[in-house]
């Protein structure tokens, strides 16, 4: 009886914070389908009639396409140049003995501490000295700053988890170092890496602050974008944003379904 209790407890704790989780997206999209009149009433309306003029909106705006296509090359870039470079990085860090390895961990992790004004400021001057200013190229740039400290500082803890005696089974039969890493080390840790190049892609797709002071027109993003729908006309158009607001958080959910999927397919071998 007491287990019984305890597992209601726990699935009643575990659907409680999926509903905590869950709720700010379900809200934005029921508020996404109203009118501004529905939106505004004191009372919150749940039964309504569903627009998708909001949508129309958002979607047709030039500079939504400008935006979406400037982050899909920026984000896309920046986690994948972070990936190709964090991985073996981390793994060099957490299997060989490397001068200063504490040291090198905490700069990773201390890149995480500043905030986003505190970088922004220094990379206009340089950018602008450097004509790079609203460029994609320096957007990939300063955003690999977040997505190789990341990427490298998530996976290192991976890496060293996983048994030696695997690596070195494989080096008895006559694997090179790279072969280990490539054949061995890579695929087993696989599945667990994914989650951190997620949060990666996440952090950079979201970012807002750094964007804003590094962009104008040209290499705006699309959270850049979807915050400037608060300055359309004199009332706040707040069906235009909670709009912008799904359509911003489903790249990030794509990105994880086709990215498990292809390791899944790759781990599996079909």
């Amino acid at each position: 009886m007491g287990r019984l209790i305890a597992r209601c407890a726990a699935w009643g704790v575990g659907i409680l914070l999926v509903l905590v989780a869950v709720f700010p997206l379900l809200w934005a999209l029921l508020n996404s389908l109203k009118t501004l009149l529905d939106i505004v009433t004191p009372t919150p309306r749940f039964l309504f009639t569903p627009t998708l003029e909001n949508y129309r909106q958002v979607i047709g705006s030039p500079e939504v396409l400008v935006g979406l296509t400037n982050s899909a090359v920026i984000v896309g870039s920046a986690v994948l140049l972070g990936t190709l470079m964090g991985v073996p990085a981390a793994y060099v860090i957490a299997r060989y003995h490397v001068p200063g390895k504490r040291d090198i961990q905490f700069f990773l992790l201390s890149l995480r501490f500043l905030p986003p004004v505190a970088v922004a400021i220094p990379l206009i001057a340089i950018w602008v000295d450097l004509g790079l200013y609203d460029t994609r190229f320096s957007m990939i740039v300063t955003y690999l700053l977040t997505t190789l400290s990341t990427i490298t500082w998530l996976s290192i803890p991976v890496f060293q988890r996983m048994p030696r005696e695997i690596e070195e089974a494989a080096t008895l039969d006559g694997y090179g170092p790279y072969a280990v890493f490539w054949k061995i080390a890579l695929p087993n840790c696989a599945g667990t890496l994914l989650g951190g190049i997620i949060f990666s892609f996440v952090l950079v797709w979201n970012e807002l602050m750094i964007a804003l002071a590094l962009t104008s027109s040209n290499s705006a993003t699309l959270p850049v974008v979807a915050s400037a729908f608060t300055s359309m006309g004199q009332e706040v158009p707040w069906g235009v944003i909670n709009a912008s607001t799904v359509l911003l958080a489903l790249p990030p959910l794509i990105f994880v379904g086709v990215l498990s999927r292809l390791l899944n397919s790759i781990l599996t071998g079909k």
